[in-house]
């Protein structure tokens, strides 16, 4: 009888262990290659990067960029470099055709599947970037080519980044740095950086977002200064370099302030000009279906004692708005919008 018993528990233990796909042994299978495909498109990822910002990838940039230390890089490469997908030459490491395909194919999956997060989910922006950053790897070609659908095949992720097309065409890179603006110049955020993450976490909490205006203050070899919307921001260069914006033409005259709706001052009236790319999803509905629109002309009222809410008068209506959300309606106080 014992022996039997023992029979029975180590034929239990190794189905438990055995069992086809759902298997200890499987299940151990399946997460060590997961691990190594992960490790294997990091570094297509970077060489690709590399190669679009015209940088050389090196195993010590490798090293770097993905945390692992360069004898262990040295042997990966050696593997990625027998599938054709790299070549070496001195200290470089290119892509061949085929990891660039490779390549965008992650890149366009990572790109992708943030923009999904930023319009369709109530993730912030501090957690796009690593979310995708697993997602990348688990969603295959016809999730991705669906997901894009759904979409209406965006162009650029929520940063400005352009997304790869299903064929494997890379819309341009909009903007130039921030810095580049020249003192007293004006631009509109076109693209924030969101590698490395510490940065992007930085200007995120700094309130920058695509679409906002800029104008340039000041820079010096230890800070660059900048307006948004009437407040001030001093970043370090090394932060402000992963802003980017497209020059804007100002007039002469002085007749256009762009700033937001919080700022309104009980009696002042200003013109709509767009939502904030930062609203999104319910809460962007909401405002639109409140008559919020390019082009309104929107009056704050009263404001409450407190501070919060203000009252405006928008459409003949008179609506109670939360600073929070009238900080993303973006208005002009135009001579046409105070008459």
């Amino acid at each position: 009888m014992m022996n039997l018993t023992i029979t029975i528990i180590v034929v239990l233990a190794i189905y438990c262990v055995m069992r086809p796909k759902k298997g200890y042994f499987w299940r151990w299978k399946k997460s060590l290659y997961f691990s190594e495909r992960v490790v294997l498109e990091d570094v297509l990822k970077h060489l690709y990067h590399c190669e679009y910002g015209k940088r050389t990838a090196t195993v010590q940039s490798l090293s770097g960029a993905i945390g692992i230390p360069q004898d262990k890089i040295v042997n990966i490469l050696k593997n990625i470099e027998s599938r054709e997908l790299i070549f070496v030459e001195g200290a470089s490491i290119h892509l061949t055709s085929k990891g660039r395909e490779y390549a965008l194919r992650v890149i366009r999956a990572h790109r992708l599947w943030e923009r999904y997060l930023a319009e369709e989910t109530g993730h912030s922006e501090s957690e796009w970037h690593k979310k995708a950053e697993r997602q990348e790897h688990r969603i295959s070609l016809t999730e991705a080519n669906d997901l894009a659908a759904k979409m209406g095949n965006p162009s650029y992720d929520p940063h400005g980044d352009p997304i790869p097309t299903r064929m494997g065409d890379l819309p341009p890179l909009r903007g130039q740095p921030l810095a580049t603006l020249g003192v007293g110049g004006q631009g509109t955020i076109v693209h924030l950086e969101d590698e490395p993450e510490g940065i992007y976490i930085q200007l995120v909490a700094e309130g920058l977002h695509l679409s906002m205006v800029v104008q340039l203050i000041q820079v010096t070899p230890e800070q660059v200064c900048f307006s948004v919307e009437g407040r001030k921001h001093v970043l370090p260069p090394i932060v402000a370099a992963n802003i980017f914006v497209i020059p804007r033409i100002v007039e002469e005259s002085g007749d256009e302030v762009l700033e937001t709706l919080a700022r309104l001052e009980p009696g002042q009236q200003a013109m709509v000009v767009r939502l904030s790319p930062n609203c999104r999803g319910l809460e962007r509905r909401r405002l639109m279906d409140l008559g919020i629109l390019p082009g309104t002309i929107v009056k704050a009222q009263l404001r409450s004692p407190s501070g919060d809410p203000t009252a405006f008068q928008i459409r003949g209506a008179l609506i109670a708005l939360r600073a929070e959300q009238s900080s993303h309606i973006q208005v002009s106080k135009r001579k046409r919008a105070s008459s």
